[in-house]
């Protein structure tokens, strides 16, 4: 079965800058687009409301996707492009959409006055739940282009055309890797994603002295040296089959002392694509989204992709 790229959207100016950052996608991948628009019913007495019916908010709905679509296929040449309107509680109909995708993506909003993405209680959920890969895309330069119909270059690592940039100033896709527990899918996404944009991967570890070693001891810098040495050494090991699968992509490796969301925050700001994992926790609590994920949710400057693993 082939499956598409998705594309929740909402009519915001985000989920308008997402299904653009999803066109340039499907068309790298090869794969078909889909537009999906989740209409919520109304409650019973909202119904009553002579501007807020179920038919009024259908039609507005109907036409958020006609109107998506019809801009995505004028920009995109080609594309397959579909649409579907889906019932029912928006995060839960999502995460059932992504099962049948090869991955999702969903607008997010930036921060007033500062590079970052606020992330609504829908994303979250999305995130937290969904078995495949999301991507956070914020709105932006290209968002306004969208809207006003003008073919925008595109900022992800591609030219107007959708030929992939290979220059010098091509912004590279950033991978924060956790080297204790590495896991194929995701190395795989972030190489996947460099190779097809023409442009280099950036892993970036973040590292901390295990807690025997910095719980009532003084800073030692020949221990820290060899702790510095050692994690470098294991990322430079988990990398290298990678590098060999993937001869085409330029590596650069990042292991650093420190807050790896602090870390990977601060590489945002020069990415085209951040990517993060996700662990599956099957526990009585429920899914929910490790302290790395949500900082660079809520404060990356590029688009997020986070990919669930076990």
């Amino acid at each position: 079965m082939t499956r598409p790229v998705t594309v929740g959207l909402d009519g915001s100016p985000e989920s308008r800058a997402a299904a653009e950052w999803a066109a340039g996608e499907a068309r790298r991948l090869g794969l078909p687009l889909k537009l999906v628009q989740v209409w919520e019913p109304v409650p019973d007495p909202m119904v009553q409301a002579p501007m807020l019916g179920t038919e009024v908010h259908q039609h507005w709905t109907e036409r958020i996707l006609r109107e998506v679509a019809e801009g995505v296929r004028e920009r995109h040449p080609g594309l397959d492009v579909s649409t579907e309107q889906l019932s029912g509680r928006p995060a839960d109909v999502l995460v059932s959409a992504a099962e049948d995708a090869e991955l999702l993506a969903l607008g997010s909003r930036g921060l007033s006055g500062i590079g970052g993405f606020v992330i609504g209680s829908v994303g979250l959920s999305v995130v937290a739940h969904a078995g495949r890969p999301v991507v956070l895309v914020r709105a932006g330069a290209q968002a306004a282009d969208v809207r006003a119909g003008a073919p925008a270059a595109d900022p992800h690592g591609t030219d107007p055309a959708g030929v992939p940039s290979t220059g010098k100033g091509a912004r590279p896709v950033v991978l924060g890797l956790d080297t204790d527990g590495p896991d194929d899918r995701l190395i795989e996404f972030a190489f996947a994603a460099a190779a097809r944009r023409g442009t280099s991967l950036r892993v970036v570890h973040g590292w901390n002295p295990p807690p025997y070693y910095a719980y009532g001891l003084a800073v030692d810098p020949a221990l820290q040296a060899d702790l510095a040495r050692g994690a470098s050494a294991r990322l430079t090991e988990i990398l290298n089959p990678w590098r060999t699968k993937f001869p085409e992509v330029r590596v650069t490796e990042e292991s650093r002392y420190g807050n790896p969301g602090t870390h990977l925050v601060d590489a945002s700001g020069e990415a085209c694509l951040l990517v993060v994992g996700r662990r599956v926790r099957r526990s009585p609590l429920g899914a929910r989204i490790g302290s790395v994920a949500h900082a660079v949710l809520h404060h990356s400057t590029a688009p997020v992709a986070v990919v669930p693993h076990d």
